[in-house]
């Protein structure tokens, strides 16, 4: 399917194929809720796990908007967004589909050393790779790597290439539950890491500048499962960064603020930190 096409167009060719679509605003993020929808007031779609359906028509609760109906794509309640679209995302977990999202060459280098092969898209960073078979969506499953299924959405880029093969089991097991708080943990911000406990890899301030602003975004653009977004994207920066000693307070309060204007706690915004630290030995 062309790239030139426009947003919609591209979406009623994935909609006739079965992959549930939605349009993308600027930032690459879903279009909010209407007023009568904001904090599921009422109550949800009806395949989101929460009570009670929605009749809204427009392009509401994020991921669970993803449709493959071509008079809903076409309805004049999301013309609106399509004319502001700059893309088009899909429910994979809606086409029986999982995306491992892997941003980096050291991501890609793994998962080519780990996984079977299967479909690949590029992308601006990295690549998707996607198995046939839905499960759990998970962020930051390992440094660079997410996976986009259930109750998540994923921008379409390209059809790919290469044969699709099944959902293996070494990517079911990557959605791992987030351990336990850690008790009695600190409810003050946690000390950034001193010592240089390892060699540094940042050649430059801004290899981690460029890290820490994109775990920040990750975070802001959760549309759901923010616990396990804010541990998980935690546990990335510190599995990249923390070993040199070069997070500060600054980079540490940054990632807290973005946390917490999602609507957590500082308490679990130190428990996550505190988690994430234990799990990886530092």
């Amino acid at each position: 399917m062309s790239a030139t096409l426009h947003p919609q167009h591209t979406a009623l060719g994935l909609a006739a194929s079965g992959v549930p679509v939605l349009p993308l605003r600027r930032g690459k993020v879903p279009f909010g809720n209407c007023t009568a929808c904001t904090d599921n007031a009422c109550g949800g779609r009806p395949n989101m796990k929460v009570p009670g359906p929605c009749r809204c028509p427009g392009v509401c609760h994020a991921w669970a908007a993803a449709t493959t109906d071509p008079t809903v794509i076409v309805s004049p309640a999301w013309a609106a967004a399509w004319q502001q679209a700059v893309c088009v995302a899909y429910h994979p977990g809606g086409a029986d589909l999982t995306v491992v999202d892997l941003d980096d060459t050291d991501a890609i280098g793994w998962a080519r050393a780990a996984l079977p092969a299967t479909r690949v898209v590029p992308t601006t960073r990295g690549e998707h790779w996607i198995y046939r078979g839905a499960m759990a969506s998970r962020n930051a499953v390992r440094p660079g790597v997410d996976i986009k299924s259930a109750m998540s959405y994923a921008r379409w880029l390209a059809p790919g290439v290469g044969a699709m093969a099944a959902l293996p089991d070494a990517v079911r097991a990557l959605a791992v539950k987030e351990p336990s708080p850690a008790p009695r943990a600190p409810q003050t911000l946690p000390a950034p890491l001193r010592g240089g406990q390892g060699e540094c890899p940042h050649r430059t301030p801004a290899f981690l500048e460029r890290g820490v602003a994109m775990a920040e975004q990750r975070i802001t653009e959760a549309a759901g499962a923010v616990h396990a977004t804010v541990y998980r994207t935690f546990l990335a920066v510190l599995s990249r960064h923390g070993r040199c000693g070069c997070l500060t307070d600054t980079h540490v309060t940054r990632l807290f603020t973005a946390a917490q204007a999602k609507g957590e706690t500082a308490r679990h915004c130190t428990d996550a930190w505190t988690n994430a630290r234990t799990a990886l030995g530092l």
